[in-house]
């Protein structure tokens, strides 16, 4: 049974299992016999779900999924101004074609959020999503392929480092203290 937000919506939507992505070379093992379907899986789930973490970080996002669950169009709203390069990059990665692509990708979308409805409750807050999506960060970055550099197309660098896709009690730890830093900030009401 899946215990993570990624392996719930790998799952769900029938995709094949998703491969970590190796920290040393950045890649996952694809040669000429890896179907398009299972490129298109590790490729696309982990940068739909990492989009809407950054998404979600914000209040305006959190509010945004809280609010509105079932909305048509989040590849534009998590990629905001990137959305035409993201697609483009998952396209290229994937092998597909641009012409179905986005909507795959909002279906990603879509089911990434009502897991996270479902897991944090529909009466949560936003600090509460905030707090879930933040928490699985982590397990996301484990399968994102370097290669689509959806870090850049995010403005933020800190999502293609190679050290999130370590591994072991040490850069467990470290994670661990990097989120922290990474959670939102609570205003201190007087």
């Amino acid at each position: 049974m899946a215990t993570t937000l990624i392996d719930k919506v790998q799952e769900n939507l029938g995709y094949p299992p998703l491969q970590k992505i190796d920290p040393n070379t950045q890649k996952m093992v694809v040669d000429s016999n890896t179907p398009n379907e299972d490129t298109f899986s590790q490729a696309a789930i982990p940068a739909v779900l990492i989009s809407l973490c950054k998404y979600v970080l914000s209040d305006e996002g959190a509010t945004k999924v809280l609010e509105n669950n079932t909305f048509n169009n989040w590849v534009n709203l998590i990629f905001n101004k990137h959305s035409k390069e993201a697609v483009e990059t998952i396209a290229s990665y994937s092998k597909e074609s641009n012409i179905d692509l986005v909507a795959k990708l909002n279906i990603i979308a879509n089911e990434a959020v009502k897991i996270a409805i479902e897991t944090v409750g529909s009466t949560a807050t936003i600090d509460v999503l905030k707090e879930f999506f933040n928490n699985e960060k982590i397990n996301i970055l484990l399968y994102l392929p370097a290669t689509l550099n959806i870090g850049l197309l995010l403005d933020n660098d800190t999502i293609d480092d190679k050290t999130n896709k370590m591994e072991g009690p040490m850069s467990n730890l470290m994670k661990s203290i990097g989120s922290i830093f990474d959670s939102p900030v609570e205003e201190i009401k007087e």
